[in-house]
């Protein structure tokens, strides 16, 4: 087939409210071919999900297309009536949307909601419905189908929740899948399996496909082509290869410079933010949308007119909207931030030795009834975090991560071992217990900037709430004076003081989360995946932001994330932790470098990489984490470790194995020989030029 599955054509999109039509998406045009996938990508509020709802007609009350069309194998979907648009809605376009649960009934098994698709659109027996809802649970390589159909959706974890929805999106052999940001909420190594299932199914069915995300590297590795969208515009289209290779618009080279690829160094070649903020749609500049924040803008050329889509010369079908795509040097290295002299690691503050955090936990407990089990979230964690000195805490979800955190801020208090914070011992004392000044040297920066600010209270008033609470200043204008030094410390405008949170963006939010944590001169900060609620440029800002304070206050920070490449760029040191044990830890250079852990081994393998000068070495983990409640014998990971026949006489079963030394500095929990370890080859290579 030669004609588009899809074909979008000047589409305008405008929102009416009170105060008049916004305009949210301009002069937006795509074509998705038959078996090809489409990525869109871009900031928050450029319209992406916008367009998607769009294709589904599925836009909100107050939202209209007002110019152009979208076209759907020729048809024209404003043209449909209710009754056709409910016949190709889940028929033969389907949608997956980014949070599983808000697409899955919890009052219903898995069972009835999967026969639901063919059973409403192709009028099937229900024998039918459930033979064919079992077959793509296998499609989705789900374990035990048959207990998973019997499941409420509670009982799956977000990962398998995922896979149900995708399979429910794909019972009918749709011949357009739309994913909106499907693996945004996953664990790394889920989301590999996630983004390996949507390739293999794409290319199974023949499905057309939109992957609709901010991350690149899942994108290269996903999809045929991709359109970059810029405030309502799509600013750049083309070939993967070619717009990864070759990008000839300033936004899409600003993406690429904002994310931690291989080769990045905080010290000698940090990332690059792009300045500025994404333009409110009613605040749109005249001419080039990207101007204000484009260091190629050129006066009286690019803000006198509307810039349209332009063919990039010796490329197939790339486009980008720049009226300097000829004369730009698209090779040259732009300005960066000065480079740094890498910070020398002072005395340990924070000595964590032999870790654990126990919860017994009963069903009827209350009642003095029923089998009592202990669920060891964290069991012998050690390790030393040094001043100035930056140490990543990694793993999937339910690996313990957050129980230290919550040790360590005095939250929970330890079952056994050790906790020392700069001599004093505070493992035992929880948070209500502990003094003003053990408070305030441990901080604390949160996921989710919008859960952590009182929405009724100015900016100003919450930062010296704070600084009342740890005893700074000894005056309201003493800590105002403070108060404002911390705004200037953020790089936010002290005119911020006055301003509400919900007059914020959310990197903004994000940086007032970070003044609060510095407010009281912590000798800890605890960043609990600080970045994963914000786009590429404002994580690269946000991320230099806490450099920038570090390296002045010589503050230690502990960096919980699941992201390795911001990781590799932003720790000194990193520690692996899985099913509540740590097992592997070193310098940085030493975690990214062979010999591996297995489970590290698949953690880096899973990393999406944006880079084509790079690829990578596929390692695949089968089955989820198991639970804490019922661990498996010996080592933890031995259920799902590829690498477990290298060990002789089934000792990964019967025996927990010691945390070793492999290097100075550099340990490893794993019953592999040494003469195996020194054999394994690095995860991360450099293409050649043939791949690349």
């Amino acid at each position: 087939m030669s004609e588009p599955i899809l074909e979008i054509s000047n589409l305008h999109i405008s929102f009416f409210t009170k105060l008049g039509e916004i305009p949210a998406v301009m002069d937006f045009s795509m074509k998705v071919m038959p078996g090809e996938c489409m990525g869109l990508v871009g900031e928050s509020g450029c319209g992406k999900s916008t367009v998607a709802l769009a294709i589904m007609r599925d836009l909100p009350g107050i939202g209209r297309i007002t110019k152009g069309s979208i076209k759907f194998r020729g048809r024209d979907m404003a043209e449909l009536s209710p009754a056709e648009l409910r016949n190709i809605r889940g028929s033969e376009i389907a949608m997956v949307y980014q949070e599983p649960m808000a697409s899955l009934n919890p009052t219903m098994r898995v069972a009835q909601q999967l026969m639901e698709v063919p059973l409403i659109h192709e009028k099937v027996s229900r024998e039918e419905a459930r033979t064919r809802a079992i077959e793509m649970v296998k499609a989705v390589k789900l374990p035990d189908p048959e207990r998973i159909m019997n499941a409420y959706p509670h009982q799956l974890s977000g990962g398998q929740q995922q896979r149900i929805v995708i399979a429910m999106a794909l019972l009918s052999k749709p011949a357009l899948l739309l994913l909106d940001e499907p693996t945004t909420a996953l664990d790394v190594t889920v989301e590999a399996g996630i983004v390996d299932l949507v390739k293999d199914l794409g290319k199974r069915f023949g499905t057309s496909m939109i992957f609709v995300s901010h991350n690149l590297g899942l994108i290269r590795e996903t999809c045929d082509r991709i359109t970059v969208m810029y405030s309502g515009e799509a600013v750049e289209t083309g070939n993967i290869a070619d717009v990864f290779a070759t990008m000839r618009h300033p936004y899409t080279q600003g993406l690429f410079r904002s994310i931690a690829l291989p080769g990045t160094d905080k010290n000698l070649r940090p990332l690059t933010a792009i300045p500025g903020q994404l333009p409110l749609p009613h605040e749109r500049p005249t001419g080039c949308n990207f101007g204000p924040r484009c260091s190629y803008f050129e006066k009286d050329r690019c803000d006198t007119q509307d810039i349209v889509m332009q063919e990039v010369p010796g490329d197939q079908r790339h486009e980008s909207r720049c009226l300097r795509i000829a004369e730009i040097d698209w090779n040259l290295v732009p300005s960066r931030r000065d480079t740094q002299v890498a910070v020398v690691a002072g005395e340990p503050v924070l000595e964590i030795e032999h870790l654990q955090k126990h919860y017994h936990v009963s069903a009827n407990e209350i009642f003095g009834r029923g089998e009592r089990r202990t669920v060891k979230a964290n069991e012998d964690i050690s390790f030393t975090a040094r001043a100035a000195e930056t140490v990543a805490i990694v793993g999937e979800s339910g690996c313990g991560k957050s129980t230290l955190a919550k040790v360590l801020l005095g939250l929970e208090t330890a079952t056994g071992g050790r906790v020392m914070l700069a001599g004093q011992e505070i493992e035992k004392i929880g948070v209500e217990k502990r003094d003003t000044a053990t408070v305030s040297s441990i901080q604390m920066v949160f996921q989710n900037p919008f859960d952590t600010l009182n929405p009724s209270h100015t900016v100003g008033s919450q930062i010296m709430r704070t600084l009342e609470k740890f005893g700074i200043g000894k005056s309201i204008a003493e800590r105002r004076h403070r108060m404002l030094e911390l705004l200037d410390l953020v790089k936010l405008p002290r005119a911020f003081e006055q301003r509400l949170p919900r007059q914020l963006s959310g990197g903004q939010k994000q940086r007032i989360g970070v003044a609060r944590a510095f407010a009281g001169n912590p000798r800890v900060v605890i960043a609990d995946e600080p970045m994963s609620a914000l786009d590429v440029s404002v994580q690269a800002a946000v991320t230099e932001l806490l450099m920038d304070i570090q390296r002045n206050s010589r503050t230690t920070m502990v960096f919980i994330s699941h992201d390795l490449s911001i990781v590799r760029y932003l720790a000194d040191r990193v520690v692996v932790m899985y099913l509540g044990y740590i097992v592997e830890q070193g310098t940085t250079d030493q975690i990214f470098e062979p010999p591996y852990h297995p489970y590290t081994e698949a953690l880096l393998s899973a990393i999406p990489i944006a880079d084509p000068r790079f690829t990578k070495r596929r390692v695949v983990l089968e089955g989820d984490i198991p639970s804490a409640t019922n661990p498996p014998s010996g080592c933890p990971f031995q259920t799902r470790c590829p690498r477990k026949q290298q060990v002789p006489e089934n000792l990964c079963e019967i025996q927990l194995p010691p945390l070793r030394d492999v290097a100075a500095g550099h340990q490893i929990r794993c019953h592999l020989s040494q003469e195996v370890l020194d054999s394994m080859g690095p995860v991360i290579i450099a293409a050649t030029t043939e791949t690349a």
